[in-house]
């Protein structure tokens, strides 16, 4: 996106790839068909240090822009749920869509470009300095650099952390980085109450301080997964529960308190079974039956079903990680441009800088969004 920005301007653009092809994080999304946005894009669907960093850059180039583009070449495309937009047929016309503009731009693609080294070029008395990469093959000056090289996630596909090597080289604070949009482990007595449970969902909202996600919970093997626990897990710091509220639009137990109803354990079990997979209702009763019929005992087991408690022990890690929470410090950036404030030429775009979105195409966004304003300024 800021290669082919940078093209439509007329800049003579260079876009050095480390994989032998473009675009793979972008192959693998959204089951093969890419969530390339979300119409629902804000700024608080990011979390940043500074959570005023990505308005300008979001503001500028909008859901809208990229779905003009998409349209465009006539990509069929639906929305799936919350404003997530997939294609219809494959990740790969995305992918196609994006060479074919570099292509009008003019933009130069070289593959397999392993770059070694990066550092200031000295120019001549009056002039600005540039930089010089030197690769595996080559080695090039340009006035002005961009870096996109991602974050840690998905090691397999090629990540590591040398946008934030360069970064450091250049002086530039790095905020620090954890997993983000990842699986989180259980450990001990609730690994052993749960781990039976691989493969069963349910629709929960679970929480952690003021953040709070509707969607579908699923537990795994080795803990909580699904889009609700991979939303609130780029939140999770390693210490603190997760509150799950196991039905949050209505209760469990009403019809308990009713006049004639009968108060007794296969009532609630079925009370629950009604709302939940039958294998989760029994266990979360196996694990906190009632203490009695009284209404405070009724209303105490109804209070738990809505803040049940889960602490992990850790997450699975960059290997299952969707991005990079952390990165670039955006103090050191321009809001408008993605410049470096100390080091003019140098730009810092998408997953390497401290702004990560929540699941559902944002992280697309902000890779277009950062990227255009990158692009429109080099």
């Amino acid at each position: 996106m800021s290669a082919i920005e940078a093209g439509k301007r007329g800049r003579r653009v260079l876009l050095l790839e480390h994989a032998d092809r473009v675009g793979k994080k972008i192959l693998i999304s959204g089951g093969g068909r890419c969530n390339f946005t979300n119409l629902h894009t804000r700024p608080d669907n990011f979390l940043s240090a500074n959570p005023h960093f990505a308005k300008s850059a979001l503001a500028r180039y909008t859901p809208a822009d990229f779905i003009a583009l998409v349209e465009g070449y006539r990509i069929a495309y639906h929305e799936k749920t919350l404003g997530q937009l997939f294609c219809d047929g494959s990740a790969k016309q995305i992918v196609a869509m994006l060479l074919s503009e570099a292509a009008k731009a003019n933009v130069t693609i070289v593959l397999e470009a392993k770059v070694q080294e990066v550092r200031r070029e000295p120019r001549g008395p009056k002039e600005d300095r540039g930089f010089r990469v030197l690769t595996n093959t080559a080695a090039f000056t340009t006035e002005a650099l961009v870096i996109a090289t991602g974050g840690l996630s998905i090691p397999k596909m090629g990540a590591t952390g040398f946008g934030y090597d360069i970064a450091r080289h250049f002086g530039i604070p790095i905020r620090e980085c954890r997993p983000g949009l990842v699986p989180l482990v259980l450990g001990g007595a609730e690994l052993a109450t749960y781990s039976d449970l691989s493969g069963v969902s349910a629709d929960v909202a679970v929480s952690l301080g003021k953040r709070r996600f509707r969607e579908k919970l699923l537990f795994t093997h080795r803990g909580l997964s699904g889009p609700a626990v991979l939303q609130i897990s780029s939140y999770w710091k390693g210490t603190d529960p997760l509150q799950v509220d196991w039905s949050p639009d209505d209760e469990f137990l009403a019809g308990l308190r009713e006049p004639g109803s009968r108060r007794e354990l296969a009532a609630v079990r079925s009370a629950l079974r009604a709302k939940l997979p039958a294998r989760l209702a029994d266990r979360l009763l196996e694990a906190a039956p009632p203490s009695g019929w009284t209404n405070h005992a009724v209303a105490e087991l109804e209070r738990r079903l809505h803040a049940w408690s889960f602490t992990p022990t850790g997450s699975e890690g960059y290997e299952k990680a969707e991005v990079t929470a952390g990165g670039v410090c955006t103090d050191a950036l321009s809001a408008q441009t993605m410049e470096c404030r100390n080091v003019p030429g140098l730009y810092f775009i998408g997953e390497v800088v401290d702004v990560t979105g929540h699941l559902g195409g944002f992280n697309f966004q902000w890779a277009w969004a950062s990227g255009a304003a990158a692009g429109r300024s080099v």
